[in-house]
Protein backbone atom coordinates (compact mmCIF):
# COMPACT_ATOMS: atom_id res chain seq x y z
CA UNK A 1 0.00 0.00 0.00
CA UNK A 2 1.36 3.42 -0.93
CA UNK A 3 1.13 6.55 1.21
CA UNK A 4 -1.06 8.37 -1.34
CA UNK A 5 -4.26 8.36 0.74
CA UNK A 6 -2.29 9.32 3.85
CA UNK A 7 -0.68 12.23 1.99
CA UNK A 8 -4.11 13.32 0.75
CA UNK A 9 -5.37 13.38 4.36
CA UNK A 10 -2.32 15.43 5.39
CA UNK A 11 -2.99 17.90 2.57
CA UNK A 12 -6.60 18.29 3.76
CA UNK A 13 -5.41 18.82 7.33
CA UNK A 14 -2.96 21.47 6.21
CA UNK A 15 -5.61 23.31 4.16
CA UNK A 16 -8.05 23.28 7.06
CA UNK A 17 -5.41 24.52 9.50
CA UNK A 18 -4.35 27.24 7.05
CA UNK A 19 -7.98 28.32 6.66
CA UNK A 20 -8.36 28.33 10.46
CA UNK A 21 -5.22 30.48 10.70
CA UNK A 22 -6.70 32.93 8.19
CA UNK A 23 -9.84 33.08 10.35
CA UNK A 24 -7.70 33.81 13.41
CA UNK A 25 -6.10 36.74 11.54
CA UNK A 26 -9.57 38.03 10.80
CA UNK A 27 -10.57 37.49 14.42
CA UNK A 28 -7.68 39.67 15.59
CA UNK A 29 -9.00 42.57 13.52
CA UNK A 30 -12.57 41.98 14.69
CA UNK A 31 -11.45 41.99 18.34
CA UNK A 32 -9.56 45.24 17.78
CA UNK A 33 -12.68 46.84 16.27
CA UNK A 34 -14.92 45.49 19.04
CA UNK A 35 -17.54 44.22 16.57
CA UNK A 36 -19.36 41.60 18.64
CA UNK A 37 -21.71 40.36 15.92
CA UNK A 38 -18.78 39.80 13.55
CA UNK A 39 -16.82 38.10 16.37
CA UNK A 40 -19.76 35.77 16.89
CA UNK A 41 -19.75 34.89 13.19
CA UNK A 42 -15.99 34.24 13.22
CA UNK A 43 -16.32 32.01 16.28
CA UNK A 44 -19.04 29.98 14.55
CA UNK A 45 -16.80 29.59 11.50
CA UNK A 46 -13.96 28.46 13.76
CA UNK A 47 -16.22 25.82 15.31
CA UNK A 48 -17.06 24.50 11.84
CA UNK A 49 -13.36 24.35 10.98
CA UNK A 50 -12.56 22.51 14.20
CA UNK A 51 -15.26 19.94 13.50
CA UNK A 52 -13.86 19.41 10.00
CA UNK A 53 -10.31 19.13 11.38
CA UNK A 54 -11.46 16.47 13.85
CA UNK A 55 -13.10 14.53 11.03
CA UNK A 56 -10.03 14.70 8.80
CA UNK A 57 -7.75 13.84 11.74
CA UNK A 58 -9.81 10.69 12.32
CA UNK A 59 -9.40 9.91 8.62
CA UNK A 60 -5.63 10.50 8.91
CA UNK A 61 -5.43 8.12 11.85
CA UNK A 62 -7.37 5.45 9.92
CA UNK A 63 -5.12 5.86 6.89
CA UNK A 64 -1.99 5.81 9.07
CA UNK A 65 -3.15 2.64 10.79
CA UNK A 66 -3.86 0.92 7.46
CA UNK A 67 -0.55 2.12 6.05
CA UNK A 68 1.44 0.84 9.01
CA UNK A 69 -0.47 -2.45 9.12
CA UNK A 70 0.33 -3.00 5.45
CA UNK A 71 3.99 -2.62 6.47
CA UNK A 72 3.59 -5.20 9.24
CA UNK A 73 3.62 -2.73 12.13
CA UNK A 74 1.22 -3.38 15.01
CA UNK A 75 0.13 -0.45 17.14
CA UNK A 76 -1.57 -0.13 20.51
CA UNK A 77 -2.28 3.58 20.14
CA UNK A 78 -3.12 6.14 17.49
CA UNK A 79 -0.35 6.22 14.88
CA UNK A 80 1.74 9.35 14.36
CA UNK A 81 3.12 10.78 11.16
CA UNK A 82 6.61 10.13 12.52
CA UNK A 83 5.83 6.41 12.80
CA UNK A 84 4.63 6.39 9.20
CA UNK A 85 7.81 8.18 8.09
CA UNK A 86 9.92 5.65 9.97
CA UNK A 87 8.33 2.73 8.10
CA UNK A 88 8.06 4.21 4.61
CA UNK A 89 10.23 4.17 1.50
CA UNK A 90 12.77 6.99 0.97
CA UNK A 91 10.59 8.68 -1.66
CA UNK A 92 7.49 8.56 0.54
CA UNK A 93 9.56 9.67 3.53
CA UNK A 94 10.50 12.89 1.77
CA UNK A 95 6.89 13.75 0.97
CA UNK A 96 5.64 12.79 4.43
CA UNK A 97 8.38 14.85 6.11
CA UNK A 98 7.43 17.88 4.00
CA UNK A 99 3.77 17.64 5.02
CA UNK A 100 4.70 17.02 8.63
CA UNK A 101 6.87 20.16 8.67
CA UNK A 102 4.15 22.22 6.98
CA UNK A 103 1.59 21.06 9.53
CA UNK A 104 3.90 21.75 12.47
CA UNK A 105 4.64 25.25 11.11
CA UNK A 106 1.00 26.22 10.53
CA UNK A 107 -0.08 24.81 13.90
CA UNK A 108 2.70 26.80 15.60
CA UNK A 109 1.58 29.99 13.85
CA UNK A 110 -2.03 29.25 14.74
CA UNK A 111 -1.11 28.71 18.38
CA UNK A 112 0.77 32.03 18.53
CA UNK A 113 -2.11 33.91 16.89
CA UNK A 114 -4.64 32.34 19.26
CA UNK A 115 -2.53 33.37 22.25
CA UNK A 116 -2.50 36.95 20.92
CA UNK A 117 -6.28 36.87 20.43
CA UNK A 118 -6.73 35.53 23.95
CA UNK A 119 -4.65 38.40 25.36
CA UNK A 120 -6.64 40.95 23.33
CA UNK A 121 -9.94 39.56 24.60
CA UNK A 122 -8.62 39.59 28.17
CA UNK A 123 -7.55 43.22 27.82
CA UNK A 124 -10.95 44.11 26.39
CA UNK A 125 -12.65 42.47 29.36
CA UNK A 126 -10.39 44.35 31.76
CA UNK A 127 -11.34 47.61 30.04
CA UNK A 128 -15.05 46.80 30.30
CA UNK A 129 -14.70 45.87 33.97
CA UNK A 130 -12.80 49.08 34.68
CA UNK A 131 -15.52 51.15 33.01
CA UNK A 132 -18.22 49.32 34.94
CA UNK A 133 -16.46 49.81 38.25
CA UNK A 134 -16.13 53.53 37.54
CA UNK A 135 -19.85 53.93 36.86
CA UNK A 136 -21.10 51.80 39.76
CA UNK A 137 -20.80 52.83 43.39
CA UNK A 138 -18.51 50.79 45.59
CA UNK A 139 -20.29 48.49 48.08
CA UNK A 140 -18.20 49.79 50.99
CA UNK A 141 -19.65 53.31 50.67
CA UNK A 142 -21.79 54.37 53.57
CA UNK A 143 -25.53 54.14 53.31
CA UNK A 144 -27.68 57.21 53.24
CA UNK A 145 -30.87 57.97 55.07
CA UNK A 146 -34.20 58.30 53.38
CA UNK A 147 -36.54 61.12 54.31
CA UNK A 148 -38.64 58.74 56.46
CA UNK A 149 -35.57 57.80 58.55
CA UNK A 150 -34.88 54.29 57.25
CA UNK A 151 -31.57 53.45 55.68
CA UNK A 152 -31.16 52.06 52.18
CA UNK A 153 -28.83 49.08 52.01
CA UNK A 154 -25.92 49.07 49.53
CA UNK A 155 -27.13 45.79 48.02
CA UNK A 156 -30.26 47.45 46.65
CA UNK A 157 -28.46 50.34 44.94
CA UNK A 158 -28.82 50.82 41.28
CA UNK A 159 -26.29 52.13 38.82
CA UNK A 160 -27.89 55.59 39.15
CA UNK A 161 -27.16 55.91 42.88
CA UNK A 162 -23.55 56.99 42.32
CA UNK A 163 -22.46 60.49 43.27
CA UNK A 164 -21.98 63.04 40.54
Amino acid sequence: MSATTLITALEKLYKLHKSLFDLSLNKTEVIKKGDMSELDRVLKDEQKHLAAINTVEAERQRESTQYLQSRGVLLNEAPTISQCIEHSSPQEQETLVQWQEKLVDIIGELKAKNELNQKLVYQSLQFVNMNLSMTQPQPDQSTYSRPNGEKKSPASRSIFDSKA
